[in-house]
């Protein structure tokens, strides 16, 4: 919904000022209207609410039940704009404030005369490039409770793929963590009671030894170094991975490790081929797919690679 203030002379003439929800400015002077009140002015207005709950990220599951729903609705006969609105009513304010707002703005251009897919590509942060691509191949084909459908069973799928490589990657994240929570602790408390014992000795120690008590000596004495140097490392390190060579130089790496690179590779894939045969089974011309698919594959080498066949294509 659209939050305007307005000023109105009620039946007994008299000035009054308040706030009014409504879908666009025609509804909000209806509303008024039906209660008596003469509009003299309306303007719109954004509430502190209304920019918290645009600035929030709309939840995926909460996406794809829009998706959903809004296919069911259309397949039904229901026309996009009352679909919409009733799609808007159904969310819950405080649990999916966020998308009610990008519904109420959706809906309120749709009305305004732009076309569903041009009213989507204003929320780039909710909905992204294949969305766009196939809900505008589904307008111009007439074929949009059926993309719609497609896109949900897409979105599902996804999410799933995700779900599955999060449990793929935790128990190597557990291992590791353990493995450097018990090296840590062997550092810091055992490491020191077998360096007075040799000290005891007065002995000459190997090499290795030696560097293992003189490491742990400096991170007991001068664990702020440490930690200094590990928050500076790890700050470099992210502003260096969101430069474009440092994005380039990542995604080549992370296909070359030896474990994990493979299940990159085939991540990309999958992303690749599903997304491929999606915007292809709607419509969308190659080109216009590649060009998608591209930027969906999640990694730079990918990408390049897929531009490059574009390019050949074209």
């Amino acid at each position: 919904m659209i939050t305007f203030s307005y000023q109105a002379r009620d039946a007994a003439g008299r000035i009054v000022s308040g706030i009014q929800e409504a879908l666009n400015e025609d509804n909000a002077v209806t509303s008024l209207m039906s209660r008596g009140l003469m509009v003299l002015s309306l303007q719109r207005k954004a509430t502190a609410s209304q920019s918290r709950k645009k600035s929030t990220k709309v939840k995926e599951t909460d996406l794809v039940l829009f998706t959903r729903q809004l296919s069911t609705m259309v397949e039904a006969g229901i026309s996009l704009v009352q679909a919409l609105t009733a799609l808007y009513e159904q969310a819950d304010p405080k649990r999916q404030g966020a998308l009610r707002a990008v519904i109420s703005d959706i809906t309120a251009r749709v009305q305004g005369g732009e076309t569903f897919h041009e009213s989507l590509a204003k929320h780039p942060r909710v909905f992204n490039r294949l969305f766009i691509s196939m809900v505008k191949a589904g307008e111009h084909g007439g074929l949009l409770a059926e993309i719609l459908d497609r896109l949900a069973g897409f979105l599902e799928a996804s999410a799933r793929l995700r779900k599955k490589v999060k449990s793929a990657m935790t128990y190597p994240v557990i291992v590791v963590c353990i493995a450097f929570a018990i090296t840590t602790f062997l550092i810091v408390r055992v490491v020191p009671i077998f360096g007075e014992i040799f000290a005891d000795f007065g002995a000459k120690l190997p090499a290795p030894t030696q560097f293992l008590i003189d490491v742990s000596n400096f991170v007991r004495g001068e664990w702020y170094l440490l930690v200094a140097g590990i928050a500076g490392a790890i700050f470099g390190v992210r502003t260096f991975l969101r430069s474009t060579r440092g994005k380039q130089l990542w995604d080549r790496w992370k296909l070359k490790l030896p474990v994990f690179g493979p299940l990159v590779h085939k991540i990309c894939m999958s992303r690749f081929a599903r997304t491929f045969a999606q915007l292809i089974r709607s419509g969308v011309p190659i080109l216009e797919v590649l060009d998608i698919v591209g930027g969906s594959s999640g990694n730079h080498v990918v990408e390049t690679a897929i531009k490059e066949v574009g390019a050949d294509v074209e």
